[in-house]
Protein backbone atom coordinates (compact mmCIF):
# COMPACT_ATOMS: atom_id res chain seq x y z
CA UNK A 1 0.00 0.00 0.00
CA UNK A 2 0.92 3.38 -1.04
CA UNK A 3 2.48 4.97 2.62
CA UNK A 4 0.03 8.30 3.35
CA UNK A 5 1.57 11.61 5.14
CA UNK A 6 0.74 12.31 8.85
CA UNK A 7 -2.15 14.34 8.77
CA UNK A 8 -1.30 16.18 12.00
CA UNK A 9 2.02 16.46 14.22
CA UNK A 10 2.69 13.53 16.42
CA UNK A 11 4.63 12.94 19.41
CA UNK A 12 8.13 12.79 16.77
CA UNK A 13 7.04 16.62 15.76
CA UNK A 14 6.51 15.54 12.51
CA UNK A 15 3.70 17.08 10.84
CA UNK A 16 2.86 17.72 6.69
CA UNK A 17 5.42 20.78 6.31
CA UNK A 18 7.80 19.08 8.04
CA UNK A 19 7.55 15.82 6.04
CA UNK A 20 7.31 17.63 2.66
CA UNK A 21 10.23 19.98 3.53
CA UNK A 22 12.30 16.66 4.65
CA UNK A 23 11.52 15.43 0.88
CA UNK A 24 13.02 18.35 -0.93
CA UNK A 25 15.92 18.13 1.12
CA UNK A 26 16.18 14.41 0.18
CA UNK A 27 15.73 15.56 -3.58
CA UNK A 28 17.98 18.22 -3.75
CA UNK A 29 20.72 16.18 -1.48
CA UNK A 30 20.31 12.79 -2.73
CA UNK A 31 24.00 11.38 -2.83
CA UNK A 32 25.19 13.27 0.97
CA UNK A 33 25.25 10.14 2.95
CA UNK A 34 24.19 11.02 6.53
CA UNK A 35 26.92 10.23 9.07
CA UNK A 36 26.87 9.54 12.92
CA UNK A 37 24.45 12.29 14.95
CA UNK A 38 22.52 12.55 11.92
CA UNK A 39 24.34 15.73 10.18
CA UNK A 40 25.85 15.13 6.66
CA UNK A 41 29.18 14.57 6.69
CA UNK A 42 30.15 17.56 4.21
CA UNK A 43 28.33 19.82 6.89
CA UNK A 44 30.59 18.22 9.71
CA UNK A 45 33.76 18.74 7.53
CA UNK A 46 32.62 22.22 7.16
CA UNK A 47 32.87 23.04 10.43
CA UNK A 48 35.80 21.21 11.19
CA UNK A 49 37.60 23.37 8.26
CA UNK A 50 35.36 26.18 9.58
CA UNK A 51 37.51 26.05 13.14
CA UNK A 52 40.96 25.17 12.11
CA UNK A 53 41.13 28.39 10.21
CA UNK A 54 39.83 30.27 13.57
CA UNK A 55 42.93 28.56 14.88
CA UNK A 56 45.18 29.57 12.15
CA UNK A 57 44.09 33.23 11.92
CA UNK A 58 44.23 33.56 16.04
CA UNK A 59 47.83 32.21 15.98
CA UNK A 60 48.69 34.18 13.15
CA UNK A 61 47.61 37.45 14.89
CA UNK A 62 48.93 36.38 18.25
CA UNK A 63 52.13 36.23 16.27
CA UNK A 64 51.79 39.48 14.96
CA UNK A 65 51.16 41.27 18.32
CA UNK A 66 54.03 39.63 19.76
CA UNK A 67 56.25 40.63 17.28
CA UNK A 68 54.89 44.19 17.92
CA UNK A 69 55.30 44.47 20.73
CA UNK A 70 58.73 42.87 20.79
CA UNK A 71 59.88 45.37 18.33
CA UNK A 72 58.09 48.49 20.71
CA UNK A 73 60.32 47.17 23.72
CA UNK A 74 63.73 47.40 21.84
CA UNK A 75 62.93 50.17 20.02
CA UNK A 76 62.03 51.77 23.71
CA UNK A 77 60.10 54.81 21.88
CA UNK A 78 56.85 56.00 22.24
CA UNK A 79 54.11 56.35 19.70
CA UNK A 80 53.52 53.16 17.57
CA UNK A 81 57.26 51.46 17.17
CA UNK A 82 56.71 50.73 13.21
CA UNK A 83 56.73 54.57 12.38
CA UNK A 84 59.79 55.63 12.12
CA UNK A 85 60.99 59.15 12.45
CA UNK A 86 61.10 61.35 9.37
CA UNK A 87 64.56 60.80 7.31
CA UNK A 88 65.46 57.64 9.48
CA UNK A 89 65.66 55.56 6.71
CA UNK A 90 67.87 58.34 4.58
CA UNK A 91 69.92 58.76 7.36
CA UNK A 92 71.29 55.01 7.82
CA UNK A 93 71.26 54.01 4.07
CA UNK A 94 74.76 52.93 2.75
CA UNK A 95 75.73 51.17 -0.73
CA UNK A 96 77.75 48.27 -0.72
CA UNK A 97 80.16 48.33 -3.74
CA UNK A 98 82.20 45.87 -5.13
CA UNK A 99 86.00 47.01 -5.69
CA UNK A 100 87.99 46.03 -7.93
CA UNK A 101 90.28 44.03 -5.55
CA UNK A 102 86.99 41.72 -4.69
CA UNK A 103 86.47 43.32 -1.33
CA UNK A 104 83.46 46.44 -0.83
CA UNK A 105 83.61 49.39 -0.51
CA UNK A 106 81.08 51.71 1.23
CA UNK A 107 79.81 54.78 0.07
CA UNK A 108 78.04 56.94 2.57
CA UNK A 109 74.35 58.17 1.67
CA UNK A 110 74.22 61.91 0.03
CA UNK A 111 72.71 63.14 3.60
CA UNK A 112 75.79 62.00 5.31
CA UNK A 113 78.61 64.28 6.19
CA UNK A 114 81.20 61.35 5.34
CA UNK A 115 83.80 61.38 2.50
CA UNK A 116 85.13 58.46 0.34
CA UNK A 117 88.95 59.97 0.76
CA UNK A 118 91.62 61.92 2.44
CA UNK A 119 91.15 64.86 -0.45
CA UNK A 120 89.65 68.26 -0.84
CA UNK A 121 87.90 66.87 -3.31
CA UNK A 122 87.04 62.91 -3.64
CA UNK A 123 85.71 61.43 -7.19
CA UNK A 124 83.51 59.02 -5.43
CA UNK A 125 81.64 61.31 -2.81
CA UNK A 126 77.99 60.98 -4.25
CA UNK A 127 75.24 63.49 -4.16
CA UNK A 128 77.79 66.23 -5.78
CA UNK A 129 76.44 65.89 -9.27
CA UNK A 130 72.91 63.99 -10.39
CA UNK A 131 74.98 63.83 -13.97
CA UNK A 132 77.93 62.31 -12.51
CA UNK A 133 75.90 59.96 -10.18
CA UNK A 134 73.65 58.68 -12.58
CA UNK A 135 76.00 57.63 -15.40
CA UNK A 136 79.08 56.79 -13.14
CA UNK A 137 79.43 53.20 -12.45
CA UNK A 138 81.53 51.99 -9.95
CA UNK A 139 80.84 48.35 -10.26
CA UNK A 140 82.71 48.48 -13.82
CA UNK A 141 86.46 47.67 -13.52
CA UNK A 142 88.76 48.91 -15.95
CA UNK A 143 91.27 45.89 -16.55
CA UNK A 144 90.63 43.00 -18.25
CA UNK A 145 91.35 40.13 -15.95
CA UNK A 146 91.35 36.53 -15.04
CA UNK A 147 88.60 37.03 -13.09
CA UNK A 148 86.32 39.06 -15.71
CA UNK A 149 87.42 37.08 -18.92
CA UNK A 150 84.39 36.36 -20.33
CA UNK A 151 82.59 39.27 -22.10
CA UNK A 152 79.01 40.03 -22.80
CA UNK A 153 77.89 39.39 -26.20
CA UNK A 154 76.92 42.39 -27.16
CA UNK A 155 80.88 44.14 -25.78
CA UNK A 156 82.17 41.38 -27.58
CA UNK A 157 80.99 41.61 -31.02
CA UNK A 158 81.11 45.66 -30.32
CA UNK A 159 84.43 45.43 -29.59
CA UNK A 160 85.92 43.25 -32.16
CA UNK A 161 84.16 45.31 -35.02
CA UNK A 162 86.42 48.48 -33.91
CA UNK A 163 89.15 47.12 -36.75
CA UNK A 164 87.36 43.97 -38.29
CA UNK A 165 89.86 40.61 -38.19
CA UNK A 166 89.65 38.27 -41.35
CA UNK A 167 90.77 35.23 -39.10
CA UNK A 168 88.55 34.11 -35.77
CA UNK A 169 90.13 33.68 -32.17
CA UNK A 170 89.29 32.03 -29.43
CA UNK A 171 88.91 35.21 -27.03
CA UNK A 172 89.50 33.25 -24.12
CA UNK A 173 92.18 30.86 -24.41
CA UNK A 174 94.26 34.03 -26.23
CA UNK A 175 93.95 35.54 -22.65
CA UNK A 176 94.52 33.10 -20.65
CA UNK A 177 97.74 32.24 -22.63
CA UNK A 178 98.12 35.91 -22.33
CA UNK A 179 97.83 35.57 -18.35
CA UNK A 180 100.14 32.84 -18.18
CA UNK A 181 103.22 35.61 -19.19
CA UNK A 182 101.32 38.94 -16.98
CA UNK A 183 99.88 38.54 -13.57
CA UNK A 184 96.01 39.12 -15.06
CA UNK A 185 94.55 40.67 -11.64
CA UNK A 186 94.07 44.33 -10.66
CA UNK A 187 96.51 46.08 -8.27
CA UNK A 188 93.61 48.54 -7.39
CA UNK A 189 92.06 48.49 -4.08
CA UNK A 190 89.02 49.94 -2.28
CA UNK A 191 88.28 53.34 -1.50
CA UNK A 192 89.64 53.78 1.98
CA UNK A 193 88.26 56.97 3.42
CA UNK A 194 91.78 57.86 5.01
CA UNK A 195 93.56 57.94 1.93
CA UNK A 196 94.25 60.18 -0.80
CA UNK A 197 95.66 59.31 -4.05
CA UNK A 198 96.15 61.77 -6.22
CA UNK A 199 96.18 61.28 -10.11
CA UNK A 200 97.54 63.17 -12.66
CA UNK A 201 95.92 62.57 -16.37
CA UNK A 202 98.53 64.54 -18.40
CA UNK A 203 97.47 64.75 -22.06
CA UNK A 204 99.44 65.50 -25.53
CA UNK A 205 98.39 68.69 -26.73
CA UNK A 206 100.46 71.94 -27.83
CA UNK A 207 99.40 73.98 -24.71
CA UNK A 208 101.59 71.79 -22.45
CA UNK A 209 104.49 73.92 -24.17
CA UNK A 210 105.84 76.96 -22.15
CA UNK A 211 102.91 76.09 -19.16
CA UNK A 212 105.63 75.11 -16.63
CA UNK A 213 103.45 71.74 -15.45
CA UNK A 214 106.18 69.87 -14.58
CA UNK A 215 106.92 70.04 -11.22
CA UNK A 216 103.29 70.05 -10.28
CA UNK A 217 102.91 67.20 -12.55
CA UNK A 218 105.62 65.56 -10.52
CA UNK A 219 103.89 65.62 -7.54
CA UNK A 220 100.85 63.33 -8.14
CA UNK A 221 100.88 60.09 -6.73
CA UNK A 222 99.67 58.35 -10.44
CA UNK A 223 100.87 59.88 -13.25
CA UNK A 224 99.11 58.71 -16.58
CA UNK A 225 100.47 59.95 -19.82
CA UNK A 226 99.56 58.08 -23.86
CA UNK A 227 101.03 56.92 -26.81
CA UNK A 228 104.43 58.59 -27.50
CA UNK A 229 104.51 60.73 -25.05
CA UNK A 230 107.91 61.90 -24.64
CA UNK A 231 109.37 63.62 -21.48
CA UNK A 232 113.04 64.04 -21.92
CA UNK A 233 113.54 67.69 -23.01
CA UNK A 234 110.56 68.66 -21.97
CA UNK A 235 110.53 68.06 -18.20
CA UNK A 236 109.93 71.69 -17.15
CA UNK A 237 106.45 71.59 -18.74
CA UNK A 238 105.26 68.27 -19.22
CA UNK A 239 106.89 66.41 -15.98
CA UNK A 240 109.33 63.69 -15.55
CA UNK A 241 107.66 60.66 -13.96
CA UNK A 242 105.44 58.41 -15.14
CA UNK A 243 103.96 55.54 -13.54
CA UNK A 244 101.28 54.45 -16.29
CA UNK A 245 101.66 54.37 -19.70
CA UNK A 246 98.50 53.78 -22.39
CA UNK A 247 99.73 51.93 -25.41
CA UNK A 248 98.27 50.08 -28.30
CA UNK A 249 100.92 47.70 -30.28
CA UNK A 250 101.60 50.43 -33.20
CA UNK A 251 102.45 53.15 -30.29
CA UNK A 252 103.92 51.17 -28.04
CA UNK A 253 107.64 51.67 -26.62
CA UNK A 254 110.01 50.95 -24.32
CA UNK A 255 109.60 52.05 -20.48
CA UNK A 256 111.36 51.70 -17.20
CA UNK A 257 110.73 48.99 -14.92
CA UNK A 258 109.04 51.16 -12.23
CA UNK A 259 106.04 52.02 -15.44
CA UNK A 260 102.76 49.91 -15.74
CA UNK A 261 102.36 49.68 -19.64
CA UNK A 262 98.62 49.58 -20.15
CA UNK A 263 97.54 48.23 -23.40
CA UNK A 264 94.79 49.31 -25.02
CA UNK A 265 93.37 46.59 -27.57
CA UNK A 266 91.07 47.28 -30.49
CA UNK A 267 91.33 43.70 -31.58
CA UNK A 268 92.53 39.80 -30.88
CA UNK A 269 95.23 40.16 -32.27
CA UNK A 270 96.33 43.17 -29.93
CA UNK A 271 96.64 40.89 -27.64
CA UNK A 272 98.30 37.50 -29.44
CA UNK A 273 100.96 40.72 -29.81
CA UNK A 274 101.55 41.77 -26.41
CA UNK A 275 101.99 37.85 -25.22
CA UNK A 276 104.84 37.46 -28.38
CA UNK A 277 106.34 40.68 -27.60
CA UNK A 278 107.32 39.31 -24.19
CA UNK A 279 107.72 35.81 -24.99
CA UNK A 280 108.97 34.26 -28.77
CA UNK A 281 108.24 37.53 -30.69
CA UNK A 282 106.73 36.08 -33.03
CA UNK A 283 104.63 39.00 -34.24
CA UNK A 284 105.82 41.73 -36.20
CA UNK A 285 102.91 43.28 -38.22
CA UNK A 286 99.74 44.25 -37.28
CA UNK A 287 98.30 46.59 -39.52
CA UNK A 288 101.43 48.49 -39.73
CA UNK A 289 104.60 47.44 -38.40
CA UNK A 290 104.92 46.92 -34.28
CA UNK A 291 107.78 46.22 -32.17
CA UNK A 292 109.14 42.57 -31.96
CA UNK A 293 109.70 42.34 -28.62
CA UNK A 294 108.80 44.96 -25.77
CA UNK A 295 111.11 45.70 -22.85
CA UNK A 296 108.73 46.30 -19.96
CA UNK A 297 108.25 45.05 -16.36
CA UNK A 298 105.84 41.90 -17.43
CA UNK A 299 104.57 42.33 -13.46
CA UNK A 300 103.37 45.57 -14.08
CA UNK A 301 101.91 44.94 -17.88
CA UNK A 302 97.92 45.69 -17.45
CA UNK A 303 95.19 44.90 -19.92
CA UNK A 304 92.53 47.67 -20.79
CA UNK A 305 89.18 46.60 -20.31
CA UNK A 306 86.88 45.92 -23.70
CA UNK A 307 83.39 46.54 -21.42
CA UNK A 308 84.68 49.58 -20.11
CA UNK A 309 86.10 50.72 -23.73
CA UNK A 310 81.90 49.78 -23.99
CA UNK A 311 81.05 51.93 -20.94
CA UNK A 312 82.53 55.23 -21.82
CA UNK A 313 81.28 54.88 -25.43
CA UNK A 314 77.93 54.77 -24.25
CA UNK A 315 77.25 56.52 -20.65
CA UNK A 316 80.04 59.45 -21.55
CA UNK A 317 80.53 60.07 -25.34
CA UNK A 318 77.44 58.97 -26.11
CA UNK A 319 78.59 57.26 -29.26
CA UNK A 320 79.88 60.77 -30.53
CA UNK A 321 82.97 59.68 -32.95
CA UNK A 322 83.37 56.40 -33.26
CA UNK A 323 85.01 55.19 -30.40
CA UNK A 324 86.02 57.33 -27.50
CA UNK A 325 89.85 58.92 -27.87
CA UNK A 326 92.91 57.43 -25.75
CA UNK A 327 92.77 60.47 -24.13
CA UNK A 328 88.52 59.65 -22.24
CA UNK A 329 89.91 56.37 -22.42
CA UNK A 330 92.54 57.26 -19.92
CA UNK A 331 90.83 60.22 -17.90
CA UNK A 332 87.87 57.65 -17.37
CA UNK A 333 90.15 54.59 -15.83
CA UNK A 334 91.86 57.53 -13.44
CA UNK A 335 88.23 58.18 -12.08
CA UNK A 336 87.34 54.48 -11.20
CA UNK A 337 91.08 53.95 -9.62
CA UNK A 338 92.13 57.16 -8.29
CA UNK A 339 90.76 59.72 -5.21
CA UNK A 340 91.45 62.89 -7.51
CA UNK A 341 92.05 63.49 -10.71
CA UNK A 342 93.50 66.50 -12.09
CA UNK A 343 93.90 66.89 -15.80
CA UNK A 344 96.91 68.45 -18.15
CA UNK A 345 97.52 68.78 -21.70
CA UNK A 346 93.92 68.55 -23.01
CA UNK A 347 92.50 70.74 -25.28
CA UNK A 348 93.44 72.91 -28.19
CA UNK A 349 96.37 75.49 -27.79
CA UNK A 350 95.86 79.38 -26.59
CA UNK A 351 95.39 79.85 -30.77
CA UNK A 352 93.26 77.26 -31.38
CA UNK A 353 95.79 75.00 -32.71
CA UNK A 354 95.55 70.76 -31.97
CA UNK A 355 98.66 69.37 -31.98
CA UNK A 356 100.94 67.43 -29.21
CA UNK A 357 103.78 69.40 -27.25
CA UNK A 358 105.93 68.22 -28.75
CA UNK A 359 106.34 68.27 -32.48
CA UNK A 360 104.83 71.27 -34.94
CA UNK A 361 101.79 69.77 -36.88
CA UNK A 362 101.18 72.16 -39.72
CA UNK A 363 97.73 69.92 -40.46
CA UNK A 364 96.46 70.49 -36.43
CA UNK A 365 93.17 69.73 -36.03
CA UNK A 366 92.88 67.41 -38.89
CA UNK A 367 91.87 64.84 -37.21
CA UNK A 368 88.84 66.00 -35.81
CA UNK A 369 87.42 66.12 -39.43
CA UNK A 370 87.21 62.38 -39.65
CA UNK A 371 84.76 61.00 -37.53
CA UNK A 372 87.05 58.57 -35.44
CA UNK A 373 86.81 60.91 -32.42
CA UNK A 374 84.37 63.95 -31.48
CA UNK A 375 86.92 66.21 -29.94
CA UNK A 376 84.19 69.45 -29.62
CA UNK A 377 82.08 66.45 -28.18
CA UNK A 378 84.82 65.49 -26.08
CA UNK A 379 85.67 68.83 -24.43
CA UNK A 380 82.08 68.95 -23.20
CA UNK A 381 82.21 66.58 -21.26
CA UNK A 382 85.41 66.98 -19.83
CA UNK A 383 84.47 70.65 -19.04
CA UNK A 384 80.85 69.17 -17.19
CA UNK A 385 83.06 66.89 -15.63
CA UNK A 386 85.29 69.54 -14.04
CA UNK A 387 82.27 72.03 -13.14
CA UNK A 388 81.07 68.87 -11.18
CA UNK A 389 84.01 69.22 -9.08
CA UNK A 390 85.20 65.35 -10.38
CA UNK A 391 88.51 66.61 -12.04
CA UNK A 392 90.50 69.87 -12.29
CA UNK A 393 91.71 70.89 -15.51
CA UNK A 394 95.26 73.16 -15.88
CA UNK A 395 94.60 74.76 -19.15
CA UNK A 396 97.75 75.45 -20.18
CA UNK A 397 99.18 78.07 -22.99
Amino acid sequence: MPSVPPQREGRSGWGWAAWAKAQRMAELRPWVPVGAGGLPSGERGGRRCSLRFCVVLGSLALFFLTSLFFSFSLRGGGGLPYLEPQGWEESHRVKLVPSYAGSHKVIPSENTQQKTCACSRCVGDPGVSDWFDENYDPDISPLWIRDNIQLHSDVYYWWVMLQPQFKPHNIQQVLQRLFQVIPGRSPYGSWDPGRCLRCAVVGNSGNLRRAGYGSVIDGHDFIMRMNLAPTVGFEEDAGSRTTHHFMYPESAKNLPANVSFVLVPFKTLDLLWITSALSTGQIRFTYAPVKQFLRVDKDKVQIFNPAFFKYIHDRWTRHHGRYPSTGMLVLFFALHVCDEVNVFGFGADSRGNWHHYWEQNRYSGEFRKTGVHDADFEAQIIDELAKAGKISISPGK
